[in-house]
């Protein structure tokens, strides 16, 4: 069992439930930078980010991208911030996303079913936005769905538009991907390659058995709003109290919490350049 430091990313908000679902999911900048804050209190050293508008709806307006930043590291300045290019928003606009110049965004590699929807990554448009996260600096996490996604992010990095150590989430329980068991985690992630570092990504009720087996693997541990809406059966969760249950999982396997600083080393996050 490892006793190496773990990495907590707590995902706010993804790009589906609505506040009618869940009160406590984050709409505006004032409720990201506070869910932020208590997260980090908790013991997250990463907010995962889905921005919504006025209205709660996904969006990827730079400009509402930016305030949302901006109001994060004002009130918290010590986590490090991750912005999704994924959704179902149109892929060149949620490319622009990295144009804010995040440490680090997600990169999803490949186009596939997503429940009753389409996840549209185009290869062509992919990879001009792999080179373009590469030529700002922004630390690319891969998130891959299923088996054959690895093998994509594989063919990017010899084609020079990832530079290696890669970093993966490995995301289990979405229709159209792969389901959510311990098998398919250990032989996912089994096949990643050498120095990489790894978190799940368990969607729905699987999120606190498939993290903790995670975790007991030696990877690091993402949990949120975005991943499970409920702490247990009929109670709803907040970010905090998700991010709080998952440090007493990690305590309890003897593994130490990374700070923002730590986290940043252990994930080899580049300094962003100038722009």
């Amino acid at each position: 069992m490892s006793t190496s430091p773990i990495v907590i990313t707590a995902a706010l908000t993804g790009p589906i439930a609505m506040k009618a679902d869940n009160p406590a999911l984050p709409i505006t900048p004032e409720e990201f930078a506070i869910a932020a804050e208590q997260c980090y209190k908790a013991g997250a050293a990463i907010v995962h980010l889905h921005i919504r508008d006025e209205k709660g709806a996904p969006t990827v307006n730079p400009k509402r991208v930016k305030e949302c930043l901006d109001a994060i590291h004002a009130r918290v300045p010590e986590v490090l911030t991750q912005l999704s290019t994924g959704g179902f928003d149109p892929y060149e606009e949620r490319a622009k996303i990295v144009e804010v110049r995040p440490r680090m965004a997600s990169l999803n590699p490949c186009t596939m079913s997503f429940g009753m929807g389409e996840f549209r990554n185009p290869p062509k448009e992919m990879r001009k936005l792999a080179a373009r996260m590469r030529e700002l600096g922004v630390k690319p996490e891969l998130e891959i769905y299923d088996y054959g996604h690895l093998g994509v992010c594989l063919s990017l990095l010899k084609e020079g538009l990832l530079a290696e150590p890669l970093q993966f989430s490995i995301v289990l329980g979405v229709p159209g991907g792969a389901a959510a068991t311990p098998q398919n985690l250990v032989n996912m992630v089994a096949t990643l390659p050498t120095g990489a570092t790894w978190q799940v990504v368990a969607v729905g009720r699987l999120n606190l058995e498939l993290t903790t087996i995670a975790v007991a693997m030696g990877g690091n541990a993402r949990t949120g709003l975005e991943d499970t809406l409920y702490l247990r059966k009929g109670v709803l969760a907040d970010n905090a109290s998700l991010v709080a249950r998952l440090v007493q999982v990690c305590k309890g396997l003897e593994r130490p919490i990374a700070t923002p600083a730590e986290a940043a080393k252990l994930l080899h996050l580049p300094e962003l350049k100038e722009a």
